[in-house]
């Protein structure tokens, strides 16, 4: 059984609140796919709306922390207390056309201890407001569904293996980086998802649903729980080089304990080619 923290109550509160509203705008969005004008506006709002209950949530708790917002951008706080990361609707594209299949991502950052910056992650949750499935991981205590520990696959080879990733699309990504490691891992896997919400895909690798995970040009709110989940849950989280940052955003390799390094002598053997 999990002893929850604090500071991990105090993010569950504020996703959770703002998931209650999220998951009311979904059933409202459904309805606006038939009118002329469509639902764009109707997510942005709904997307700001959450962020401003995440904000207000977190800010109430801790006052004197800064935040890093998708939507709202950097709030500087006190230079030596962490600052929050925040991604209210994590899976917007998804949201926008009825799939059931988003996240709300919230991450603690503490500040390095010269002052150069910021450096770990030490908190984060991912929330799934439409199925309810709150992740959860503190630095050193472990990986968390609720209540049950979470812990990477077991699956020792690649032809067992259910690897997730981010198609590039207009305007964001690199096709033919993307069609080259596609091209080298996919004969070798037991298949290969893309279902839109790049948090929830390291979730699932934490709770090995998936055996790794790839993507580029991602955001640090999109991925900072996320990188900690998988660490926690026993996995390996680095960019294209095998480097393990804090937050990987603009490179993003997750993988179980025994497929990372086979899964990334295949993606750099695909960049070579």
């Amino acid at each position: 059984m999990a002893v929850v923290s604090g500071m991990i109550r105090v993010m569950e509160k504020a996703a959770r609140k703002a998931g209650q509203r999220l998951r009311r705008d979904f059933g409202e969005v459904e309805h606006l796919q038939v009118s002329r004008k469509g639902p764009a506006d109707f997510v942005s709002k709904a997307d700001q709306r959450a962020e401003r209950t995440l904000y207000d949530e977190l800010l109430a708790a801790r006052p004197d922390w800064g935040f890093l917002l998708e939507e709202g951008g950097e709030i500087h706080g006190d230079p030596n207390k962490p600052r929050w990361i925040i991604d209210p609707l994590d899976g917007t594209s998804n949201f926008l056309h009825g799939i059931p299949h988003f996240a709300i991502s919230i991450a603690v950052q503490e500040p390095k201890l010269d002052g150069s910056g910021w450096g770990d992650i030490v908190a984060g949750l991912v929330y799934q407001p439409i199925t309810d499935e709150s992740f959860w991981a503190e630095k050193t205590r472990g990986a968390w569904l609720h209540d049950r520990r979470l812990r990477v696959s077991a699956r020792r080879h690649l032809d067992e293996s259910l690897i997730a990733t981010g198609i590039p699309f207009a305007g964001r990504g690199d096709s033919v980086e993307w069609t080259k490691i596609y091209g080298a891992l996919a004969p070798q896997v037991a298949g290969i998802r893309r279902f839109g919400a790049a948090s929830l895909d390291l979730a699932w690798v934490a709770a090995g649903r998936y055996e790794g995970f790839w993507e580029s040009g991602l955001a640090p709110w999109d991925t900072a729980a996320g990188c900690l989940l998988v660490r926690e849950a026993g996995g390996f989280v680095t960019d294209w080089r095998g480097i393990s940052h804090p937050v990987c955003d603009a490179q993003v390799l997750a993988g179980n304990d025994a497929l990372h390094s086979r899964l990334h002598k295949q993606l750099v053997g695909a960049l070579r080619a």
